[in-house]
């Protein structure tokens, strides 16, 4: 891959474009894309530069099948009912807060007609608390690789509820782990402008609880 200036003046609006998209068209996404954004994943950071990253690229509309069914189970059994029982999150308001858990809830009935999965796996014996970091910023470039390219996609774990049922489907050998499932394909919203709190509310100076000062 050609390497780019590190001023890219879309890598911004990437950023703070990248919204969870949870309603995809079944449209099929060329390999060419599919390519790009897993090299995009294998040029992140891990620890110690080992690469134990694996991604496991799913089409297989049975295999999709198998996984979606315990997703939605885990969804309408745990995840779900929590979710519409509590707060509105935090930069949101209740009728917002609804939207996006019906866009949850979509996802949760439709993930398998979503046309690619990308399932991102670490090779490691035993999973650490800081096994993440070699495998979440890879998640990251994807979800941005995926935007940049006009793909919608989402992070999520809810699957993990079931995990060895998933790694039976997915047929995972043991010493792999799966971390996330990203359901790709082209949206059927559109890429708009995040919604998060404020950095005065989020950012302190030096020592905890003190105010950031960015002027």
């Amino acid at each position: 891959m050609p390497e780019t200036a590190a001023a890219d003046p879309g890598l911004f609006e990437i950023i703070h474009t990248t919204r969870s998209m949870r309603r995809l068209k079944p449209d099929p996404v060329p390999d060419e894309l599919v390519r790009r954004i897993l090299e995009a994943g294998a040029c992140a950071p891990s620890g110690g530069n080992m690469q134990r990253w694996r991604f496991l690229v799913v089409t297989d509309p049975k295999v999709k099948q198998q996984v979606a069914e315990y997703y939605n189970r885990a969804w309408n059994e745990y995840v779900g009912p929590t979710y519409r029982s509590g707060a509105a999150a935090p930069g949101t308001d209740p009728a917002r807060f609804a939207r996006m858990l019906d866009a949850a809830q979509h996802l949760a009935d439709h993930l398998h007609e979503a046309p690619v999965w990308i399932i991102a796996c670490l090779e490691a014996a035993q999973a650490t608390p800081t096994s993440g970091s070699s495998i979440y910023p890879a998640v990251q470039n994807m979800l941005l690789a995926a935007r940049a390219l006009g793909l919608g996609a989402t992070l999520t774990t809810l699957y993990l509820r079931y995990e060895n049922e998933v790694n039976a489907a997915l047929g995972l050998p043991e010493g792999v782990k799966s971390y996330a499932l990203l359901p790709i394909g082209y949206p059927m919203g559109r890429f708009g402008p995040v919604r998060r709190r404020p950095l005065a509310e989020i950012v302190y100076q030096d020592r905890w609880g003190q105010p950031y000062r960015d002027k």
